[in-house]
């Protein structure tokens, strides 16, 4: 091995590096040590530049390019082996792309001239030999460092990249949130669910979440999503929100803070995932189960209540009035099965494949209101002449059940019913049904908000009716009732 005492001409002049120290002396190098591939004639060089770097690397010999292909972290060669592979050297480092792949050129005292700019294009390093051992250690480390850097970083931005599609290709959607001493807590990332969701891109970056919250927001939700924010501790809330087209949905939103290694707070993440169908089918499920609840019983007891009276055999007349209560009252619960079916059948439906035209469904319910009704007015009053396209689900039955039950409930013997359709923009509709009938009574109508009470029509499910198609499609719904008739209206997205 070449020394200052030693007498053997090689690559290194100088003294033999120090076992000691960061160099490691003698320790044999680990399976988890980089690679250096001696791209390089066999002689007594290789020898001694494979035994200097051994300690440190694992080191691997060979002569043909072929060896290009393997794995290695720094290829030294000599003149012969750059010559023979210096076009391929590009091509070996782009598959290594993006991590850094070092090559030195080792260039030898017989070697005439300095190393050319063709040499210094396609490697990182040319090392002229004789040089100290020390020195060529501390080059090829460098060059190995740089690569270990890359390879580090590499894999950072790769788990980044992979992290980002996850959240990007998730599910639900997905925001984070950074944590801050005031009200504002500023979004630094949206994925790409939470746009397909509310309609909100990368245009609300730097501003807090709370655009989503809209009039009909419970008060008691927000307070519930800012104190556990201000605590810093889990949220878990359904909460009435707003899409960017003023369309809503009903929210199930989940936050969790983000603490770093110190224990503090520096994010929020925020799940949120659209529950909307599920908020109308329990909420539809209750309301049936209390009105089924309560007409059932309270007309199987009229049922039983008369039979029992026939048992009695009591005169004609008494006959006569039992046996038509026990019809009427068969016939009403009949309503009220069907009813439950129209509704169950209607809120139920899958979405449309293709639009329809609201016009030309509007134009038969006027003709089938009149075949029923024949002494009923119904007028239209649609905007243009064209189609008016929708795909909301189920909206010819809610405006048929708000014009039926119009007319049946009007003890005027020629019942009066206007249907109004507008357009307040490209995306909306606005549907009124206007008649002049006795109006409905408070109690039938305050349920919308106050929970479910008895009914006293099993027709009056068509209130529920209306309002689930229209919370369905993220729309507004409101009746207006009192002496001179009722309004009921309607609006929704044409397109939810």
């Amino acid at each position: 091995m070449g020394s200052e005492s030693d007498p053997v001409a090689g690559p290194f002049d100088g003294a033999e590096l120090p076992a000691t120290g960061s160099d490691r002396g003698a320790e044999p190098a680990s399976s988890e040590d980089p690679t250096v591939l001696l791209l390089m004639d066999a002689d007594r060089d290789r020898e001694l530049l494979a035994e200097a770097l051994g300690d440190r690397y694992r080191v691997r010999t060979a002569t043909e390019p072929s060896a290009l292909d393997r794995e290695f972290d720094c290829c030294l060669l000599d003149t012969v082996a750059f010559d023979a592979v210096a076009d391929a050297l590009a091509s070996r480092r782009d598959r290594a792309d993006p991590a850094f792949l070092p090559f030195a050129l080792l260039v030898g005292e017989g070697s005439t001239g300095p190393p050319t700019d063709r040499a210094w294009e396609r490697v990182d390093d040319v090392i002229e030999l004789p040089v100290a051992r020390r020195a060529l250690v501390t080059r090829v480390s460098n060059l190995i460092e740089r690569r270990t850097t890359s390879l580090r970083l590499g894999r950072t931005v790769a788990d980044l990249r992979l992290t980002e599609r996850a959240m990007d290709e998730a599910p639900v959607g997905i925001t984070l949130a950074r944590a801050t001493d005031g009200d504002d807590n500023p979004l630094v990332y949206v994925n790409e669910e939470f746009e397909a969701l509310t309609g909100y891109g990368e245009e609300k970056l730097g501003e807090d979440c709370r655009f989503l919250q809209g009039p009909d927001s419970s008060d008691e939700t927000r307070a519930e999503i800012r104190t556990g924010i201000d605590e810093e501790r889990s949220v878990d809330v359904d909460v009435l929100n707003y899409r960017a087209n003023e369309q809503k949905f009903w929210n199930r939103l989940q936050i969790e803070p983000l603490r770093n290694e110190a224990g503090e707070t520096t994010h929020f993440v925020g799940f949120q995932t659209d529950i909307t169908e599920r908020k109308i089918r329990e909420r539809r499920l209750e309301v049936m189960a209390r009105v089924l609840n309560h007409n059932l019983r309270n007309k199987m007891n009229l049922i039983t209540g008369y039979t029992d009276l026939l048992r009695d055999d009591p005169d004609g007349e008494s006959r006569r009035r039992a046996l038509d209560v026990i019809s009427e009252t068969a016939a009403d619960l009949t309503g009220i099965a069907e009813a439950v079916q129209t509704v169950d059948e209607t809120v139920s439906a899958p979405t449309l494949d293709a639009p329809i035209d609201l016009r030309d469904e509007l134009v038969e319910l006027r003709n089938q209101i009149h075949s029923r009704y024949p002494d009923a007015e119904v007028t239209l009053s649609l905007p243009g002449d064209g189609p008016i396209e929708v795909t909301v689900v189920g909206l010819p039955v809610a405006v048929a059940e708000a014009v039926e039950n119009a007319v049946k409930h009007n003890d005027d013997p020629s019942p009066s019913v206007e249907v109004r359709v507008e357009r307040p923009s490209e995306a909306w509709i606005a549907i009124e049904v206007d008649d002049d009938g006795p109006g409905i009574p408070d109690h039938e109508t305050q349920v919308l908000e106050a929970g479910e009470t008895s009914l006293t029509h099993a027709d009056r499910l068509g209130i529920w009716l209306m309002y689930w198609v229209v919370a369905k499609a993220g729309g507004e719904f409101d009746i207006d009732t009192g002496e001179d008739g009722t309004t009921v209206r309607l609006a929704i997205p044409a397109h939810p």
